[in-house]
């Protein structure tokens, strides 16, 4: 029984996943982060050997024909060094097939369809979408970080909800259910209290006030309403930057933010700027497994079941 392995390493964690060429699961693994730009790369790599060990674990590595790594921070791998890390982490986990690295996006783009071209758009801490033709990225907007870019991320919403507290308190005016939460959230009672907290951790930490901006979501609030629109909008225009207004080719949506509010809203958005399929995806492992059984089968290769 011939297999293929897929990973997905970002930089919060690290999923690994084994198929038969049939497209069954038969094997998954769960490590920390292995983006080498966000990990020192020799931990990084280590991670990428524990989630592909526990892959394995029970499975002969010796008949994994081809493997896919699907990596945030994939351009590191132009450094002679951190290649030979994540090589070495490859062989550790028993495996003797050629470690195959693609994009994180280019992974996630396969999770969704089997289409070749179209569009990704990646909403998670930051924001990114890409342009896929033949199964690679071939064309990016987004994706700066947080200080120049991440428009409709979740470091945006948890800042946005921050700003919006903050003008609340400036105009003493009544403060509702996103307010109040972001105040509690920070442990802040008060304006000054506030500003000091969310000035004194890193700036992505402001991500953390995003899950509020869906929970008052649902209770109606007005700040969280405009918030969860403008993301959803923001989104929409990174997505239609790599596409021309005729491009009827699908577009995948992954990240943290597809399953929220926000998510609903920008394939609503979505649909109705573009005549494309907008399709809502999960994991990354299982498009960087697939792609790893085209490389065995071809174009026809079974989806992951």
């Amino acid at each position: 029984m011939d297999l293929v392995v897929g990973l997905d390493a970002g930089g919060t964690s690290t999923r690994a996943l084994v198929l038969d060429l049939d497209g069954a699961r038969l094997g998954q693994g769960l490590a920390g982060g292995a983006n080498p730009n966000s990990h020192p790369p020799a931990v990084a790599a280590a991670h990428v050997t524990e989630a592909l060990t526990e892959a394995l674990d029970g499975l002969d590595s010796r008949r994994v024909r081809s493997g896919v790594l699907g990596m945030a921070g994939a351009s590191r791998m132009a450094d002679p060094v951190v290649l030979d890390l994540f090589q070495a982490a490859w062989e550790r986990a028993g495996l003797h097939c050629p470690m195959r690295v693609v994009t994180d996006c280019e992974a996630a783009f396969a999770t969704g369809t089997s289409s070749p071209d179209g569009t990704v758009l990646v909403a998670g801490t930051g924001s990114i979408a890409g342009r896929i033709r033949d199964h690679r990225m071939v064309g990016q907007a987004g994706g700066y970080g947080w200080l120049v870019g991440d428009d409709g991320s979740a470091f945006w919403l948890g800042r946005e909800a921050v700003r919006a507290t903050l003008k609340l308190l400036d105009l003493d005016a009544p403060l509702e259910g996103l307010a109040t939460a972001v105040l509690t959230t920070a442990g802040a009672r008060t304006r000054g209290q506030l500003i000091t907290t969310v000035n004194a951790g890193p700036p992505i930490a402001l991500a953390r006030f995003a899950p509020l901006v869906s929970a008052a979501y649902h209770h109606g609030d007005p700040e969280a309403l405009a918030i969860v629109s403008n993301a959803a909008r923001l989104l929409a225009d990174t997505a239609a930057a790599v596409r021309t207004p005729s491009d009827t080719s699908p577009i995948v949506l992954v990240g943290s933010l597809i399953k929220t509010p926000v998510g609903t809203h920008l394939k609503q958005e979505l649909l109705t700027r573009c005549a494309a399929a907008v399709i809502m995806a999960t994991e990354g492992a299982a498009g960087a497994a697939w792609l790893a059984a085209v490389d065995v089968l071809g174009p026809a290769a079974p989806r992951p079941a």
